[in-house]
């Protein structure tokens, strides 16, 4: 089952029971796929008039952007849920003997790893949708520009959640040498995505009109 299948109804239902997945990980991803999708809406209401001929390319680039980035997090909806139930599984592993307790301990870090990446690259996906939020505010229907603070807010909203599960997540990794440079690339991400989000606003509530984007998408 791909969450992605189901109706919005059955996922909220799902998430409401006492099954473990989905959960904070996979909400947080779906969260910031509507961040994704409402970037491509908005670059979708825009792109193709004239109004808008200076910023065509960027807003295209945006579009095909948006979309990939809202399918990207569904797909990352579904690896958080795995990860979580791979490392439920290894806590449920036998600790009876040495081996057994020296095979769960190995088995529960290479499962914290896995459960900390999935929401590590949730982050990372947040980025660039804030990213590409920021790229065409001013430069996009102003009509629906209340659409794109929103899909900045949704992705800094998501990183934040994502980000949650990283640092809990982080201190089961044990010795794992990138544990520490996931924290502080997981902190950094979700500042930048936040001052992103801060400025979309400003510029959204402000009316701003800005000049085309020198040099393209970043």
């Amino acid at each position: 089952m791909r969450f992605r299948d189901l109706t919005v109804d059955q996922f909220v239902s799902l998430l409401a029971s006492a099954q473990p997945v989905p959960g904070g990980g996979s909400a947080a991803a779906v969260a910031g796929s509507l961040g994704g999708a409402l970037v491509a809406m908005v670059a979708s209401l825009s792109a193709g008039r004239p109004k808008f001929a200076e910023h065509e390319e960027l807003l295209r680039d945006a579009k095909a952007t948006g979309e990939a980035l809202a399918d990207r997090l569904l797909t990352l909806a579904d690896e958080d849920a795995a990860a979580f139930a791979g490392f439920g599984t290894a806590m449920r592993l036998p600790r009876d003997t040495e081996a057994e307790k020296a095979a769960r301990a190995k088995a529960l870090q290479q499962a914290a790893r896995a459960a900390t990446d999935a929401p590590f690259r949730t982050v990372q996906a947040c980025l660039q949708v804030a990213l590409t939020a920021e790229s065409i505010a001013g430069r996009s229907n102003k009509n629906a520009s209340s659409d794109l603070e929103v899909g900045g807010l949704m992705a800094l909203a998501a990183a934040q959640a994502a980000a949650a599960n990283v640092f809990i997540n982080v201190p089961a990794m044990g010795d794992d040498p990138t544990a520490q440079n996931m924290l502080d690339r997981t902190e950094a991400m979700v500042d930048d995505i936040e001052r992103l989000a801060s400025r979309i606003r400003e510029i959204v509530r402000g009316g701003e009109t800005r000049p085309p984007l020198a040099g393209g998408m970043a």
